[in-house]
C-alpha cells in the first residue's frame, strides 16, 4: 500500500514522544542538557557523513571532491528565499500556535522540540529517498528503518523538550505524504540524480541542524530550507537543455 510508509513513520514519531514524556519527569536538567548535547553530537555526524558521502570519489586511487558548486548555489540562493520568506519565523510561530491550542504556554522548550525535531526527521536523506521509493514502487523499508531512528529521536527530545517533540508527527506526515504522492504520480520523471543531489543538500542541513543542539542557535535553519528546491531546478534546467541540444 503506498503511503504506509509515512503513516507508521508519523506512529512511531507520536509513540516515541509520548514515551519520551513520561520519562521527562524523572530526568534531571544535567542529564536532559548532556542527552541534548549527545543528539547533538549524533546529528553532526549523521548530516557531515551523509554529504561527504555524496561529495567525495575515488578515482584512479585519488580522492576528489564533486558538487561543491551544487551545494554553494543551493545554500546561498536558498538561504536568500528563505531569509526573504522568513520561514524560520512561520516556523515558529506555527509552534506557538499548537502550543496555545493544546494549552502548553508554561512549556518553554515547545517551540524548539517542535522545530528542531521537526527539522532533523523532514530533511534528512531518509525521508527524501524513502518517500520516493514508497509512492513508485510501494517497497517501505527505509522509511521503516527511519521509523526506529525517529522513535529514539523523538524519545529523547520529548524528554528534554516536552511534548512539543510529538508535534512534529504533523509536518512529518505532510512532508513525507505529499513526496511520496507526487512520485506515485510522477515517478517516472524522477532521476537518480535528482534523488541523490536532495539527498546530497538534505544533509548538509541536517548537519547544521546538529551544530545548533550541541552549541546553541548558530544556523536558521528553517530559512535554508528552500535549498532543496535548487537541485530540482538544477535538474530540470539540465534536461531541458539535453533535450534542445539532441533537437537541433
Amino acid at each position: 500500500m503506498i503511503g504506509m510508509g509515512t503513516l507508521i513513520n508519523t506512529a512511531a514519531v507520536i509513540a516515541g514522544g509520548l514515551l519520551g514524556l513520561c520519562l521527562k519527569n524523572g530526568l534531571k536538567k544535567r542529564m536532559q542538557e548532556i542527552l541534548m548535547q549527545a543528539c547533538g553530537l549524533a546529528t553532526i555526524f549523521i548530516g557531515a557523513s551523509g554529504a561527504l558521502s555524496k561529495m567525495l570519489v575515488v578515482d584512479r586511487k585519488q580522492m576528489e571532491a564533486q558538487g561543491t558548486m551544487l551545494l554553494i548555489f543551493s545554500l546561498v540562493i536558498g538561504s536568500l528565499v528563505g531569509e526573504w520568506m522568513n520561514i524560520e519565523e512561520k516556523m515558529d510561530a506555527l509552534g506557538e500556535k499548537i502550543k496555545k491550542t493544546v494549552k502548553a504556554r508554561n512549556d518553554s522548550h515547545f517551540v524548539e522540540g517542535f522545530v528542531n525535531v521537526s527539522l532533523i526527521i523532514c530533511v534528512g536523506a531518509m525521508a527524501i529517498v524513502g518517500s520516493i521509493q514508497d509512492g513508485i514502487s510501494g517497497d517501505y523499508s527505509m522509511l521503516m528503518a527511519k521509523s526506529v531512528l525517529d522513535f529514539v529521536m523523538a524519545v529523547i527530545f520529548a524528554s528534554t523538550c516536552g511534548i512539543g517533540a510529538v508535534f512534529s508527527a504533523v509536518p512529518l506526515f505532510v512532508y513525507q505524504g505529499s513526496i511520496t504522492l507526487i512520485a506515485a504520480f510522477c515517478g517516472s520523471f524522477i532521476s537518480d540524480a535528482l534523488i541523490s543531489d536532495l539527498s546530497f543538500i538534505g544533509s548538509a542541513l541536517i548537519f547544521c541542524v546538529g551544530v545548533n543542539l550541541a552549541f546553541g542557535k548558530k544556523f536558521r535553519v528553517g530559512n535554508m530550507l528552500p535549498a532543496l528546491i535548487v537541485p530540482v531546478i538544477y535538474r530540470v534546467l539540465m534536461s531541458a537543455w539535453g533535450y534542445l541540444s539532441g533537437a537541433f
